[in-house]
């Protein structure tokens, strides 16, 4: 029987560590290459324990901004 096998996966505990399957093995990557505003929602998450959530999910919403205005 085959096993069923994500593409890719996810830790979030006190930093993000993000693995996607590469020749049948599971490597870590420093970026989501199918979801790479993940990145950016980690970094919410921990800045709204250091700054608070309001600083945090407006430093987020200007980052935002910032990247549609870049496309």
């Amino acid at each position: 029987m085959n096993s069923l096998k994500a593409y890719q996966y996810w830790f979030l505990r006190n930093e993000l560590k993000i693995y996607t399957l590469q020749s049948g093995q599971y490597q870590q990557v420093s970026t989501s290459p199918t979801l790479p505003i993940l990145n950016l929602v980690a970094e919410v998450l921990e800045q709204s324990i250091t700054i608070g959530r309001s600083p945090a999910l407006r430093a987020f919403r200007q980052t935002i901004q910032t990247q549609k205005s870049q496309l």
